[in-house]
């Protein structure tokens, strides 16, 4: 049995709490307001912001899984969450003289600044200029720089239970096809997040950086069209893609609606991981036989 503290427990760490605690590990979920996670994970009010706040850390913890989310789309928002909250961490576990045999850093795709539909893996470079990028970069690098054996997980775009824009927009008739090239996506189910932190928590000599995408990147009209067949509604229209602004940077909304990189999950899929949703049609099929 290990002891695992998820510090950031939101939604991806509530469903991994909920998984380590079925078999047989002690968890325990660190965030503000600890009222609201589910059983088997034992709440730990803490502000990651705030040092004075992490002095009573579990002790003797086997994997510390960082998972935070930033508040809001801005600078300080994404400074908060992914430096100052990790560099915090980290201290605290340094000042209790905590020994984890892993850390787990919940990253993103964001950091990468290809947008012209490239390939990209984790031997890409991951230059983004954009605020998000370079706080979400620098959290990795933190806990790289730790004393501790520190693995990163660059997740797609995050869908599943409670994350349904893409559905509710193309049912609402408010979505459109992007015009032009096509506009590649990159997605991974909320249930294989947490099941990829699990399987990166235990997996013998991980390397320190994955990318955890699932099988399928795919074109954004095309799962639009998709979704519109399966709920019976008429296909989205096309609309023009929004003008790119000069040296515009990957965090500038106009930017962020033209990304487009196709992410590939090889070094995730070599170290044993099988998806249970390995394409968008498979994790949004199973959502919407949750509605009915």
């Amino acid at each position: 049995m290990a002891r695992i503290l998820i510090a950031g427990c939101g939604d991806v760490g509530a469903a991994l709490g909920q998984g380590l605690n079925a078999a047989g590990h002690e968890v325990w979920g660190l965030k503000r307001r600890p009222a609201d996670l589910p059983p088997g994970i034992r709440p730990l009010a803490a502000d990651l912001t705030d040092p004075a706040t992490l002095n009573a850390l579990p002790p003797e913890l086997d994997a510390v899984v960082y998972s935070a989310a930033a508040a809001g789309f801005s600078e300080a928002a994404y400074r908060a969450a992914y430096v100052t909250g990790v560099r915090n961490l980290l201290d605290a576990l340094r000042r209790a003289g905590q020994q984890p045999r892993r850390l787990l850093f919940t990253s993103s795709t964001s950091v990468y600044a290809q947008h012209q539909g490239e390939w990209v893996d984790e031997d890409s470079p991951a230059e983004a200029d954009s605020f998000s990028g370079r706080c979400i970069r620098a959290g990795e690098q933190l806990m790289w720089d730790s004393p501790w054996p520190a693995v990163a997980i660059r997740f797609g775009g995050i869908y599943g239970p409670g994350r349904t824009r893409l559905i509710d927009s193309v049912r609402a008739g408010t979505a459109a096809r992007p015009a032009g090239p096509p506009l590649y996506t990159n997605r991974i189910h909320r249930d294989d997040c947490a099941r990829t932190l699990e399987h990166l928590l235990f997996l013998p000599g991980p390397a320190p950086l994955y990318l955890a995408t699932d099988d399928d990147p795919a074109p954004l009209g095309e799962v639009l069209s998709w979704l519109a067949v399966q709920l019976g509604v008429p296909e989205p229209p096309l609309a023009a893609n929004p003008p790119l602004k000069p040296g515009a940077g990957a965090g500038d909304p106009a930017l962020r609606m033209r990304a487009s990189k196709r992410c590939r999950n090889a070094r995730l899929r070599a170290s044993g991981f099988q998806f249970r949703y390995p394409s968008y049609r498979n994790g949004y099929a199973a959502l919407l036989r949750l509605e009915n």
